[in-house]
């Protein structure tokens, strides 16, 4: 079941028995939430969050660049903290701030503290690279892809669960008194994200480790090393040109995904007029 290293031969869903299967069940959800917190505006842009702060058409769009854009740089970021720091202690680290940064939107009063809000929001987009990176440690390489297109797969899916779910969150919002108007439902809304990302950041330092052996702090020769003749490992993978084919590739098809999650809602309310529940549900089955 374990090879020479500790880890995991198989995948067995129904099992929490082992930290390899904690992880797995662990970095999917978490990744599911980074996604639905990440995308947790795109729905209720055009109905209230654009008429609330009175955003222009292109001030909207600059926003939803923006904080698709800083992930970019957010993930070269996050792979060298997992290098160095660890998945476990990284995705946590990434978590609480993802979790401030969902709440904190809602108290953006214009257009520039609400740009800061999407750039900081944009972040935990990073997500994806801890997913990857720890189900990788966790898993031998006779499954090691199928544990990583699973959770990342999983995990892609709050990007289009939220088109469907946060206008039905800042409706009920709205109708327990918590939104001083229609347009402001919204900012209690991000409340429900921040408080799941805290939560799963909690079970994440408590139920898993960086590596099957422990975690990197406790056994430094498990951490990893450069080789002999390397300036540094994001040196060496940046002179692969196999990296860079991979780029391109990941760039053509995971960026369509993302412009799809943060622009279907607001182009079928507005070609349409749908409704923002009827257009959220259709970004849904589009995402999916």
């Amino acid at each position: 079941m374990f090879d020479e290293q500790g880890k995991l031969t198989g995948i067995d869903l129904f099992s929490l028995k082992t930290v390899q299967m904690r992880t797995f069940h662990l970095t999917w959800f978490a990744f599911f939430l980074c996604f639905f917190g990440w995308f947790s505006h795109a729905p209720l842009m055009a109905a209230t969050i654009g008429p609330d702060l009175q955003l222009t058409r292109d001030q909207i769009l600059t926003s939803f660049i923006a904080s698709v854009g800083v992930t970019v740089f957010a993930r070269l970021i996050v792979g060298s903290l997992c290098d160095g720091l660890g998945p476990r202690k990284s995705y946590v680290v990434l978590l609480t701030f993802g979790a401030l940064a969902v709440a904190g939107s809602a108290l953006a009063y214009d257009y520039t503290s609400y740009f800061i809000s999407r750039l900081a929001i944009g972040v935990i987009g990073a997500s994806f690279v801890i997913t990857q990176y720890h189900t990788s440690v966790m898993f031998s390489s006779n499954v090691v892809g199928v544990a990583n297109a699973t959770t990342a797969g999983w995990g892609n899916l709050g990007g289009g669960v939220t088109q469907a779910v946060m206008p039905m969150i800042a409706g009920a919002m709205a109708a327990m008194g918590f939104a001083s108007s229609e347009l402001s439902r919204w900012r209690p809304a991000m409340m429900v994200p921040a408080v799941l990302m805290l939560v799963v950041a909690w079970l994440y330092w408590k139920y898993t480790t960086d590596c099957p052996q422990g975690n990197y702090e406790d056994l430094p020769d498990q951490r990893p090393q450069k080789r002999a003749g390397e300036s540094g490992l994001f040196i060496s993978a940046a002179r692969d040109h196999r990296v860079w084919l991979l780029f391109l590739i990941y760039g053509g098809c995971f960026g369509m995904e993302l412009f799809v999650n943060g622009r279907a809602a607001t182009y079928y309310q507005e070609r349409f007029e749908m409704r923002e529940y009827t257009a959220g549900l259709m970004s849904r089955r589009s995402s999916a």
